[in-house]
């Protein structure tokens, strides 16, 4: 007679990691630009994916330190391959944001398969079009033997 095998409660699956958020709770200073992108790292290290969020609150009003943060957050979370998104920014810090331009890159996700640096951490187009008889940046005309000079 064979003995029933004993059946082990299952293992329970960890957690899902908790989405990033880094708030900002006093006004920023331009020397604390730096610990905040080494916050938003390691917090954008252990959360789940997606976009680190920004909980802008308690900045109080928005100056050019902001800005740079917000700035430099971007580039961060970009680097690391997330993008970020502002919560509770007030009206001033909407209006500063979008009269820079900043508003659509700080909201805007970070572009897959484009390396860190490339340009494209804030949003940015490289490239484009070149204006009217313009040669585009980075274009080297070729000479022919025999080519008139210019």
């Amino acid at each position: 007679m064979a003995r029933p095998e004993s059946e082990k409660p299952p293992t329970p699956s960890p957690p899902p990691p908790s989405p990033a958020v880094l708030v900002l709770d006093r006004p920023v200073t331009r020397a604390e630009v730096e610990r905040l992108c080494e916050r938003l790292s390691a917090l954008a290290r252990r959360a789940g994916p997606g976009p680190v969020t920004v909980d802008v609150g308690g900045v109080g009003r928005p100056d050019l330190a902001v800005l740079e943060a917000l700035a430099r957050l971007r580039l961060t979370a970009g680097r690391l391959g997330r993008g970020i998104q502002l919560r509770n920014a007030c009206g001033e810090l909407r209006r500063l944001l979008a009269w820079t331009g900043l508003d659509e890159a700080l909201t805007a996700p970070a572009a897959p398969g484009h390396p860190p640096g490339s340009g494209h951490a804030l949003g940015l187009e490289l490239g484009g079009e070149a204006e009217q008889r313009e040669e585009a940046l980075g274009v080297q005309e070729g000479v022919e033997p025999g080519d008139p000079a210019p």
